[in-house]
């Protein structure tokens, strides 16, 4: 059974594009073994980060993740059974929300700036479809 995990979280210390790049290189060279794709979004100190593959696997990155020493306030927004994944083609894709134009963050939070906190789950999910629909993920692997 596949799983998707939605979960939002801000950097512990001041966030670097080194430490992005950690984060990014780490996932491009685990998730495979582990069958988990997914996609990260980030503006500021604050982290969206979609992972989807088996409940155990997902599960099991999830744990990690809330107990590594970069993230804060780590909030699980959406845990859901998938019959199919939206990232089947990002080990980790990366979106850059300051490259993003801000009408579109309007339009699913009360300011243009990212605050998955007071989002809604569905609301961040349909955020993250349209950033990838718009051809805002880098890093696409495939």
């Amino acid at each position: 059974m596949m799983v998707r995990c939605v979960y939002a979280s801000r950097a512990a210390s001041n966030l670097s594009n080194a430490m992005i790049e950690d984060i990014l290189e780490s996932s491009r060279i685990n998730n495979p073994a582990r069958g988990i794709t997914g996609i990260l979004c980030h503006s500021g100190d604050v982290f969206i980060q979609v992972l989807e593959g088996s409940r155990d696997e997902v599960c099991d990155l999830y744990n990690s993740i809330v107990r590594d020493q970069r993230h804060a306030n780590v909030r699980l927004l959406v845990f859901e059974e998938i019959r199919e994944r939206k990232f089947s083609n990002w080990t980790m894709g990366r979106v850059d929300l300051s490259k993003v134009n801000p009408g579109l963050l309007l339009k699913y939070h009360v300011r243009a700036e990212l605050d998955p906190f007071a989002s809604s789950g569905a609301a961040t999910m349909a955020l993250l479809d349209e950033l990838v629909d718009s051809a805002a993920v880098h890093t696409r692997l495939g």
